[in-house]
């Protein structure tokens, strides 16, 4: 009988335990604190480690109660990363709330190897633009970047939602100064090439390759072709060419998809262009993408070796060769 008395008690004291403690946790962590404050979702970051910076950096009384919350809310996998803007003033749910509904600056991110064309398009896309800001974002975009090509460094960015093309523009081109070290301008002195030719190669390059660990080798390659008197032979020329036949004349909503680097064709070796790196001999007039680090490196510190060719398996492994019939017995043997 004893027994069946303690147990109502004992319910009771824990639901009265539990009931305190939530109100406490979900209550806010300082409820005259109202400044708000940035708070930074990174990519991949989990639903525990968000909670606990949330509670590390001062926004609410307890990781656990937020976390718990959120996943029987049915909002765990919904928080986006990015910047928000919260108050140490919002119960345990109006911070959930202010977390699902996005944040207020986005991450970007930019492979190596773009376009600039690819980049606007990207930022539209990732931003979430309506069709009337993308239609000038996109126009003023092309505009300030005419003759930067190359120089819009790949890289991963924070973007408020509203963010200007003039913005994006000039964060790019700025890290791209600051990720090429003065190092690296004194060293590219010693090369035959300017600087300027030099990130053109590395565009060529970026294209050309697969990893970090070919890139010097191939740069190599693509040196000695140059002042041996060859042409480049470079196929990524090829599909910049074409790519600006097929995708320049369309519109705005159809070129976010245009498709810029299609395999070229034997056919597209004959076509006459300044970019047909087959027909003309020297480097493309300007950069046909924007390079990776790795890439400037490469020209800047390219690798002899004694091969002439290369080329990818269907692995995406590359092979070198060091004379036309060993080149041609790795593409009869590799491609075919």
């Amino acid at each position: 009988m004893k027994k069946l008395l303690i147990l109502p008690f004992f319910l009771f004291f824990f639901s009265f335990f539990v009931f305190s403690w939530w109100k406490n946790v979900s209550s806010p962590r300082d409820a005259n604190d109202k400044t708000p404050r940035d708070f930074l979702v990174t990519r991949g970051q989990s639903l525990g480690q968000v909670a606990y910076n949330l509670e590390k950096q001062g926004f609410i009384k307890s990781r656990t109660a937020f976390k718990f919350y959120t996943q029987i809310a049915g909002a765990a996998g919904k928080i986006q990363p990015g910047e928000y803007s919260l108050s140490p003033s919002s119960s345990l749910d109006k911070m959930m709330m202010a977390l699902i509904s996005g944040p207020k600056e986005l991450w970007v991110t930019y492979p190596e190897g773009l376009r600039r064309e690819e980049i606007a398009a990207k930022t539209i896309k990732t931003l979430n633009m309506d069709q009337e800001r993308a239609q000038a974002f996109w126009t003023e975009f092309i505009l300030l970047t005419d003759g930067k090509e190359g120089y819009l460094f790949p890289e991963t960015y924070l973007f408020a939602k509203d963010a200007s093309a003039k913005t994006v523009v000039n964060k790019l081109t700025s890290i791209f100064e600051t990720k090429v070290t003065e190092k690296m301008h004194e060293d590219a002195k010693s090369s035959p090439l300017s600087f300027t030719e030099l990130v053109i190669l590395a565009s060529v390059v970026e294209r050309e390759t697969l990893t970090d660990a070919e890139r010097p080798t191939v740069a190599g390659i693509l040196l000695k072709r140059m002042d041996a008197g060859w042409p480049l032979q470079a196929d990524a020329t090829l599909q910049y060419m074409t790519g600006n036949k097929k995708c320049q004349p369309q519109t705005t909503p159809k070129i976010l998809d245009c498709s810029w680097w299609e395999i070229p064709t034997p056919d597209d070796r004959q076509v006459r262009s300044p970019y047909n790196s087959y027909l003309n001999k020297g480097l493309p007039p300007i950069p046909i993408a924007n390079p990776s680090i790795s890439s400037l490196k490469a020209v800047i510190y390219p690798e002899e070796s004694p091969y002439w060719y290369y080329i990818h398996d269907t692995d995406g492994k590359v092979r070198y060769a060091k004379d036309g019939d060993e080149h041609q017995s790795n593409i009869n043997k590799y491609l075919r």
